[in-house]
């Protein structure tokens, strides 16, 4: 069969995968959105159904001034004796923490944290030990990857940590993660960065604390030689075996807005690549060390048909799976009902660095479609947001100006903020506000009883990581703020992607 990457397109960083009951899990970062870590199930790898989030609880997810470069980094997931575990790390709260759940579909425990420094944690279990890695400092002062063993049940240190791998030469090493194929331990970790030079490299030992030994084509997987290729940033890879004992890699990616252009509006997504081992032990992944768009392969069966998700409305998404809030939200200024959505009002608008604005956001998950929503408002402003983070969005709004409505079209790029179009209605606050999405240009309109108003356009480009800086991607957010109290009503949602 052939199927297409991303596997699952959008914001949806830092992949994580384990294989339980028969199933596949996977995990990803969230950074400063609630709730946390979004938790995905599969039974055959390429399509991927999004049961919840791991962290769906305060006491779990504490996100006060949390930017679109804090909160919830790199998560991994792991399956080991009947339980599942997620360990990750709060750069904003709290540092490396897991909890733990027996039932995928329930709620998760409250976080056991580990007095090891670093980012990007993960844990690997054998023999009754649990083996805790991140990157970060050692006990003694060492860069590195760093390890130690922890008792599981309370997250404290077993031994003093120390470093067992410094990777394979490039920057910013990360992404530890460490398995055993047969009787050798591989570690496995990114280097270059999470952006254009991104690389999968790894090393093989005899022991979890090696010493290891490079392989000798590192990296084993990159697309960073690839000019004029859409798929970039390859990197931040896990491992899962198959029923039929076939190896697999994800890893995230992300896509230009063109393939000349480098410029990424969507976020860093989930790749899929398959891993072939050699008789002396190493592994190659991808096709010749890269990820393609399109992959043809025996491996799945030919009766396994990747689908898309190209609709979203309010009817076919949910609250705290599909929508996520900016922080830890206010929940009284929401009533989601499955066909509108009320939002309350506060002071906080979109450029607010620390609290939580009254908004409420789904993925931009492809770069062709077009978005569209009523809104009705008595007071101050609601609309859609393509919203980056608190410094970079473009808005679309019907806002209260004295006693008349106006239609405004807003960019704020790196706190330039500049209204283009403002076009005062006839009538009263109900409008059907309709962004156009293409790779290159946002272009945006609105239609009040028969009368449609053209608004402009404006470049992707300005929304896009490169520009913007973080870790995310382009959110598509119902919000409203002005006076305190007042509600503004969001009906008729859609959005449709292009193929």
């Amino acid at each position: 069969m052939k199927f297409q990457n991303p596997i699952i397109p959008g914001f949806y960083p830092d992949p994580s995968i384990c294989k339980a009951n028969g199933k596949y899990y996977m995990v990803c970062s969230s950074f400063q959105y609630f709730p946390g870590v979004p938790l995905f199930e599969s039974e055959d790898l390429i399509n991927w159904t999004q049961i919840g989030h791991v962290l769906t609880r305060e006491s779990q997810l504490p996100l006060d001034g949390a930017g679109n470069a804090g909160g919830i980094y790199a998560p991994t997931i792991r399956y080991n004796n009947g339980r599942f575990y997620m360990v990750t790390t709060n750069v904003t709260g709290g540092g490396n923490f897991y909890v733990y759940t027996d039932d995928i579909y329930g709620e998760w425990s409250e976080r056991i944290f580990v007095e090891q420094g670093g980012i990007d944690p993960s844990l690997y279990f054998e023999d009754g030990k649990t083996y805790f890695m991140s990157n970060g400092e050692a006990d003694n002062g060492e860069q590195g990857i760093t390890q130690c063993e922890i008792d599981i049940e309370t997250g404290k240190k077993l031994m003093p940590s120390v470093c067992v791998y410094k990777g394979a030469g490039g920057r910013y090493i990360e992404s530890p993660h460490l398995y055993k194929f047969g009787d050798t331990y591989y570690i496995m970790v990114a280097e270059g960065g999470t952006e254009y030079g991104h690389m999968v490299v790894y090393a093989k030992g005899d022991s979890p604390y090696g010493p290891f030994t490079n392989y000798p084509q590192n990296p084993v997987l990159t697309n960073r030689n690839l000019g004029g290729y859409v798929i970039q940033g390859c990197g931040h890879a896990d491992i899962v075996q198959d029923d039929n004992d076939n190896y697999w890699m994800v890893h995230l990616g992300f896509r230009q807005i063109d393939r000349w252009m480098p410029f990424h509006i969507t976020g860093r997504e989930v790749y899929l690549v398959p891993m072939t081992f050699d008789e002396k032990g190493w592994f190659t992944a991808g096709v010749k060390g890269i990820t393609p768009v399109e992959i043809e392969t025996n491996r799945i069966s030919d009766s396994v048909i990747q689908k898309r998700k190209l609709t979203e409305t309010f009817e076919n998404t949910k609250v705290g799976t599909d929508w996520v809030f900016i922080r830890n939200p206010h929940m009284e200024n929401y009533d989601c009902k499955e066909d509108s959505f009320v939002l309350t009002q506060t002071s906080y608008g979109l450029g607010e660095e620390k609290e939580s604005p009254t908004a409420i956001s789904i993925r931009q998950r492809e770069m062709r479609g077009d978005v569209s929503c009523r809104v009705e408002c008595a007071d101050g402003e609601a609309g859609i947001s393509l919203y980056m983070n608190e410094s970079h969005h473009y808005d679309l709004c019907l806002r209260k100006k004295g006693e008349a409505y106006q239609v405004v079209k807003r960019s704020c790029i790196g706190w330039v903020e500049c209204e283009q179009n403002v076009v005062t209605l006839e009538g009263d606050g109900d409008v059907m506000l309709k962004i156009r999405l293409e790779n290159k240009d946002y272009f945006f309109s609105a239609k009040q009883g028969a009368r449609e108003y053209e608004l402009g356009k404006l470049e992707t480009r300005y929304l896009s990581s490169e520009v913007a800086c973080g870790f995310t991607g382009v959110m598509i957010s119902l919000y409203t703020y002005g006076t305190e109290g007042e509600q503004a009503k969001f009906t008729d949602f859609n959005i449709v992607y292009e193929e």
